[in-house]
């Protein structure tokens, strides 16, 4: 995660690259989807650090706050087929060269309004740049998604985080852009993970307390491979662990081989920062 990475510094001059092979500064939208405010606050942290213009996507009939209302309507629209209608937007996309595109996680991928978003809209040869928010992950597939529906835009590394890790944010955005070329900065680079070994007692432990109390998964460790981060203050654990779902829980994922990454800073409890399915 990008808040365990720390070994080597480095100067990432990206705007000036981006300068130099366009003439002129690239420009920049923020586009976000959010219920609750966390992926608002992404949005708002890159918006800020990038001086990028930023629109929030409403929808036409806005969700009812309440979780399980939304769940819901959301499990009704996808039988039927359907995304819900979002207003038009404010920004030209047209207008623009990197377009950063935000969502939580729902079902595995971005939210519907997304969905209904990306037939909207042509991002063609534009540099689009994927974050999100969630319980436990959706990165990785919700940026192969948004990729399938939109082939010819060219689909940067992204950035996720825990709704639960939301203090994280500003660190880590900040890395992110510099590490990623679109903001001058000094940024933490780690070492590549080793390879991964069985999981010891103690390994066992650190991933146990990592997930205790996350209902939504429930898994056993298999193998693990880690590495220094914080300057020597911390230690970011990649396990690969089963995910087993729990007779008393129809709703949880199938079984299956998961990655699952743990971030232990100095005096401080083992967290798990994200979940790659």
């Amino acid at each position: 995660m990008i808040a365990a990475l720390a070994m080597i510094v480095a100067t990432s001059c990206s705007q000036n690259s981006l300068r130099a092979k366009k003439g002129k500064a690239p420009k920049m939208l923020v586009l976000y989807y959010s219920l609750t405010s966390n992926t608002k606050t992404v949005a708002q942290e890159i918006a800020t650090r990038l001086h990028a213009d930023i629109e929030e996507i409403t929808l036409v009939e806005p969700y009812d706050t309440a979780f399980q209302a939304t769940i819901d309507r959301c499990k009704a629209d996808r039988e039927k087929g359907i995304t819900p209608e979002i207003n038009p937007l404010k920004s030209k996309v047209a207008d623009y060269d990197v377009v950063f595109i935000g969502y939580p996680i729902w079902f595995g991928t971005y939210a519907p309004p997304i969905a209904t978003l990306l037939d909207k809209i042509d991002l063609s040869g534009k540099t689009v740049v994927p974050f999100c928010t969630f319980g436990s992950g959706g990165l990785e597939s919700s940026s192969k998604d948004l990729a399938a529906k939109q082939p010819k835009a060219k689909i940067r590394q992204g950035y996720g985080v825990r709704a639960a890790r939301l203090d994280a944010v500003t660190k880590e955005v900040e890395d992110f852009l510099a590490r990623n070329s679109f903001a001058d900065g000094k940024f933490d680079m780690p070492e590549p993970f080793p390879e991964q070994h069985p999981v010891s007692a103690e390994e066992a432990a650190i991933f146990d307390a990592a997930v205790d109390g996350y209902p939504m998964l429930n898994a056993k460790a298999t193998a693990v491979a880690s590495r220094s981060i914080l300057d020597g203050d911390g230690t970011e654990y990649q396990f690969t662990a089963m995910d087993k779902p729990r007779e008393d829980k129809p709703d949880m994922p199938p079984a299956s081989e998961i990655q699952v990454y743990v971030l232990v800073e100095k005096d401080k409890a083992p967290v798990f920062t994200r979940v790659v399915r």
